[in-house]
């Protein structure tokens, strides 16, 4: 399963660790993905996926302004 958010588009990007001695390698930054289960609210439906946090806070702040 690949490092992806579905809903962001976030995903893994590449970069350098440097050491004190400022030589540098490769390395990568991988997305902070969390396995959720969302539910669909016009179908009600239950799904599992797997998001970014900051989709995770962006649905719950969405769900909160509809709600109030």
């Amino acid at each position: 399963m690949a490092r992806f958010c579905p809903l962001t588009g976030k995903k893994t990007s590449t970069g350098n660790n440097v050491s004190h001695s400022k030589r540098r390698t490769k390395r990568k930054f991988f997305p902070n993905l969390l396995k959720t289960r969302l539910v669909d609210p016009v179908t009600g439906q239950a799904r599992k996926m797997r998001i970014s946090a900051k989709a995770l806070r962006t649905l719950k702040k969405h769900i909160k302004m509809q709600a109030a």
